[in-house]
């Protein structure tokens, strides 16, 4: 007996990438509804070999349906994301507005599984931000051997982490570079973003951080350890798909680097590629399409007594959205509702 699914925001990147890695890792679903805003009522995805059109969000009853996986603005979600807990379906959703919840687990199922059966606070688990889900599982088998004190982080951010807008920004905009007399007016970015990079990923706060940095380092300690200091600057670049990351740990022991890459190599949902060649790495492009988070150049840092540099990359669209999302759907299965 299989699950009972619903994908809210099912014509977005995110919600099309649940539907394809549903139907990839063999999800096992007894039955499925896709829903949209009126506005794009009655469009067609795929499902595996189904094509399925989307439903009315604001008329769907939950009543009897198991999970709800949420791919929507948090604005929508808080509308909605309630309905569907008080009627019974779990929602593991993947926007910002209930990872600082305290009562709402925030989930990355290599790191810290065993808070998946707090989802009966609220009947809502939250996933994380992209460029958090990748690096806390780079972080947490190495914080279990030897303690991370502090971790520095610069991101390298695809602009699909700001939606279908954002992908479509870079492209009109390379192309009227290309061919000047098609003008294009920046209206997603705050500057140019083709053949640039832009050091301001979501709003700015008082203290100058932006409120992409400020995830980074709130998160972490909620899903890693609360003790650990972090550090990040967060820069968006004229990538399509595929966050990269350079980080910096400090540890509370010593830490070679040659034991680091066994631990990381053992570590699920990681593979290392780490040769000191010409290409004995893993960049952006390489990535897309895949589960893995990636991790290459590691290396220690001579300049503090307990230091590691390593660079982290990993498919946005997928470990920091939707297949986090799904992993989570299957770890809820599995160690709580126990129907599949």
């Amino acid at each position: 007996m299989g699950y009972k699914i619903v994908i809210v925001g099912a014509t977005g990147n995110v919600g099309h990438e649940m539907l394809n890695i549903l139907a990839e890792r063999q999800f096992p679903v007894d039955a499925i509804e896709v829903l949209a805003s009126r506005k794009s009522l009655g469009t067609e995805v795929s499902f595996g070999d189904k094509t399925l059109k989307t439903k009315d969000l604001d008329t769907f009853d939950f009543t009897g349906w198991d999970m709800a996986l949420f791919a929507v603005g948090s604005e929508a979600t808080k509308k909605y994301a309630p309905v569907a807990a008080k009627a019974g379906c779990v929602v593991i959703d993947n926007s910002s507005l209930y990872r600082y919840d305290p009562d709402i687990p925030l989930i990355v199922p290599e790191v810290n599984p065993e808070a998946v059966h707090d989802y009966k606070n609220k009947n809502i688990i939250a996933n994380p931000n992209c460029s958090t889900a990748q690096m806390v599982v780079a972080l947490k088998p190495l914080h279990d051997r030897a303690k991370i004190k502090r971790v520095v982080v610069s991101t390298y951010q695809s602009v699909s982490g700001g939606g279908k807008a954002a992908i479509d920004a870079l492209w009109d905009e390379t192309k009227s570079i290309y061919n000047p007399t098609d003008n294009k007016t920046q209206d997603v970015f705050t500057k140019q973003i083709a053949f640039n990079v832009i050091p301001h990923i979501d709003v700015f706060m008082e203290d100058g951080t932006t409120k992409e940095e400020w995830k980074m380092v709130v998160e972490t300690k909620k899903i890693v350890d609360k003790n650990i200091k972090v550090t990040a600057t967060c820069v968006r670049v004229p990538v399509f798909v595929g966050h990269s990351e350079s980080i910096n740990i400090e540890f509370e022991e010593f830490l070679d680097e040659d034991e680091a890459r066994d631990i990381l190599r053992e570590a699920p949902g990681i593979m290392v590629i780490d040769k000191r060649e010409d290409g004995g790495y893993v960049t952006p492009i390489e990535c897309v399409g895949d589960f893995a988070t990636f991790i290459s150049r590691i290396r220690q840092d001579s300049t503090i007594d307990n230091g590691l540099n390593l660079w982290c990359v990993s498919d946005n669209l997928r470990k920091g959205a939707a297949l986090n999302a799904v992993q989570i759907a299957e770890l809820l299965g599995r160690e709580c509702l126990k129907k599949g």
